[in-house]
């Protein structure tokens, strides 16, 4: 019985590592989104975006707080926050989705449609985009745009600012992941 615990426990051990193994990460990726207008362009940036890739299956899941974004403008920024995206209420935004056919990538520039689930504001949209993925020197590159709806995300613009604020943001993304070390 002692035996079976012991055996167990190293398979445990053994398999916690290797599947770890296959997990690459980001605590520092790049999320930036800009509406343009003939009125005003808006830009934020967020330097904090958590993402996690695994090789052997090219699932995705990225994460950030949505008080991480920057603008140039503090006003803006405040705006963003308790009016628009209500981060005290809804702090998160998620994507959960795959790499399709990453198995068959090259390891230099290649390009893969990532498809999955983004939440934001309580909603959930499909989203799919193509980006460019580079495999190289223990690293997995990720980095492309896609175009978000605000009116999918049951995001309000107040009537004083609607012309200022676009109803189509392009979200971009950049995020480079190392291996994942489990110790």
């Amino acid at each position: 019985m002692k035996n079976r615990v012991i055996i167990m426990v190293l398979v445990f051990l053994i398999s916690n590592q290797i599947f770890s193994q296959e997990r690459y990460l980001t605590k520092e990726g790049y999320i930036s989104f800009f509406s343009h207008t003939l009125v005003e362009d808006i830009k934020a940036d967020n330097y904090q975006v958590l993402s996690v890739v695994d090789k052997k299956t090219g699932e995705i899941a990225i994460q950030l707080l949505m008080k991480s974004f920057m603008f140039k403008k503090a006003l803006m920024q405040e705006h963003f926050n308790e009016s628009y995206v209500e981060s005290y209420k809804y702090p998160k935004a998620t994507f959960k989705g795959y790499i399709m056919n990453f198995s068959e990538l090259d390891s230099l520039n290649s390009t893969a449609e990532i498809k999955g689930i983004l939440s934001m504001h309580g909603k959930e949209k499909e989203v799919s985009t193509i980006c460019k993925v580079e495999i190289v020197e223990e690293q997995i590159n990720l980095s492309g745009n896609f175009m978000v709806e605000v009116a999918d995300f049951d995001i309000k613009i107040p009537i004083v600012v609607r012309n200022n604020i676009a109803k189509t943001i392009k979200v971009n993304f950049d995020l480079q992941h190392k291996p994942y070390k489990n110790n």
